[in-house]
């Protein structure tokens, strides 16, 4: 199988055509990314130098010449689309480069593999496009969605987008809605490697509001194999959710991390809580357990243990990554809410 994968220096795209790789012998994956803030081209330079069945392309998926020709140049079985901005807090900030990428880079996306009779593409989605639950229930793939920051409305679009390119052409889209990941290579703007790298370096670990946001957490891994379930198994037209049956409140998680490092809770500094932060997310993926085989296969504590262990094991790629544009805005960003 040949694949074209969209935004794969980041951070779940690394991990999976990492994965893939690994399981499939006879898959070839070609990697577009635009490098952007957080595609970080080293996480898989070693494929780049050493292996022949990955290629990597830079460029903008709102490039429509560019997709075109790298579309027609070779006879790809599926696209995985995994390009996006991906950060709450950024979107609150500025959300226009959000509406670029997500929306319309998606829709040239789409248009560009219909063009080229693609017979296989997926999209990348996430549970925030459903918005917020309140204490008892899940996301279901029937939940209405109704997203509450410019990040999730974006990808709510992509989604709606995706669903018209299915209705009106016929064109053999499926889209994956996932809960909160974590694991290797996870730029350190999101909650775990951000709380890891402030501990290890004895600063406060900024917490929003009281702490009791809850997020369904899975680790990467698995969240990549449900992908590979839905690309090989899926229903056209159809959206699969993923989650880790893992409910866990944000300043659990971060407990349960200082724990894991021998740090202190007492580094734990709750800053004013962002605009529109959504309670509580829970996926139910019956759905994809019943028609693609779908389970987690790591509990929170083992993925946590395995994700320490990996930071501990790559200090030199987290060194590489607190600098420039990332550490600038971290920086202001929590200290206007200090």
């Amino acid at each position: 199988m040949k694949l074209l994968v969209t935004g794969g220096c980041g951070f779940i795209g690394t991990n999976f055509i990492r994965l893939m790789l690994a399981k499939h012998p006879d898959w070839h994956i070609t990697n577009l990314d635009k490098l952007t803030y957080a595609g970080n081209r080293l996480n898989l330079l070693d494929l780049e130098k050493e292996e022949p069945r990955y290629n990597f392309v830079q460029g903008d998926i709102c490039d429509r010449d560019l997709a075109m020709d790298l579309l027609a140049d070779q006879t790809f079985d599926a696209v995985i689309n995994f390009a996006a901005e991906s950060h709450v807090d950024r979107s609150i900030n500025d959300p226009s480069p959000f509406v670029t990428t997500n929306i319309q880079g998606a829709q040239n996306l789409l248009e560009c593999a219909r063009q080229r009779n693609i017979s296989r593409f997926v999209h990348i989605s996430t549970d925030e496009v459903y918005g917020s639950l309140g204490d008892e229930g899940k996301f279901m793939e029937t939940t209405p969605l109704a997203p509450n920051s410019p990040y999730s409305a974006s990808k709510a679009g992509a989604d709606l987008m995706a669903r018209a390119y299915f209705e009106t052409y016929g064109f053999p889209v499926l889209i994956t809605r996932c809960s909160n990941n974590y694991g290797p290579y996870q730029f350190p703007e999101k909650l775990i490697p951000l709380m890891y790298m402030n501990a290890m370096a004895d600063k406060p670990l900024p917490v929003y509001g009281d702490g009791l946001n809850v997020r369904d957490w899975i680790f990467v891994d698995d969240h990549c194999l449900g992908i590979e379930l839905t690309l090989l198994k899926g229903r056209e037209g159809q959206a699969y959710n993923f989650g880790g049956n893992a409910e866990e409140t944000n300043i659990n998680v971060v407990k349960t991390l200082l724990a894991a490092v021998n740090k202190p809770e007492s580094l734990i500094t709750y800053v004013t809580d962002r605009p529109g932060h959504d309670k509580r997310y829970a996926m139910d993926y019956s759905l994809a357990a019943n028609e693609l085989g779908f389970a987690p296969t790591l509990d929170f504590a083992e993925g946590i243990r395995k994700t320490i262990e990996w930071y501990e094991a790559n200090t030199t790629w987290l060194e590489q990554v607190q600098s420039g544009e990332y550490r600038s805005f971290m920086d202001t960003w929590y200290e206007e809410r200090s």
